[in-house]
């Protein structure tokens, strides 16, 4: 007998949750730059913040819109991106960019990293569950 509860990415309030956290992530991206258009440099890390504030919004629209595939992978780039970000900017630091070399404890990034990893386990496990439903689009 087929199981009759619905897939984890199908479901209203795991949408709901995840277009929180994508739009968590953005407004943490822009307090963490000093509002917007912000003051991050080098301009390619600004740049970086952007495309990430941009990323979040519409990601947050596509989980929402439906539960199909794009919007739940565009989920799991809006978290792993920037957990990488702060790996690599804290530890061996970014081109022309190592103002945050060892600033493991900044409470904004502590704050971003728990958002971003609770996004990453929700979206791995929604898009997962809706590939394994066969939905495309």
């Amino acid at each position: 007998m087929r199981n009759s509860a619905r897939p984890l990415g199908c479901v209203w309030p795991a949408r709901l949750v995840g277009a929180l956290l994508c739009l968590a992530v953005a407004v943490i991206h822009v307090a963490d730059q000093g509002g917007f258009p912000g003051s991050k440099a080098p301009r390619y890390v600004a740049f970086l913040y952007y495309a990430l504030e941009a990323a979040g919004v519409l990601t947050a629209v596509l989980v929402l819109a439906r539960p199909a595939r794009p919007g739940w992978f565009l989920a799991m780039g809006v978290a792993a991106g920037p957990i990488l970000g702060y790996l690599l900017s804290r530890g061996t630091g970014l081109p022309d960019y190592s103002s945050d070399i060892g600033n493991w404890t900044e409470p904004l990034g502590l704050l971003s990293l728990a958002v971003e990893g609770l996004l990453l386990i929700l979206s791995v496990s929604c898009w997962l569950s809706v590939v394994r439903r066969g939905q495309r689009g």
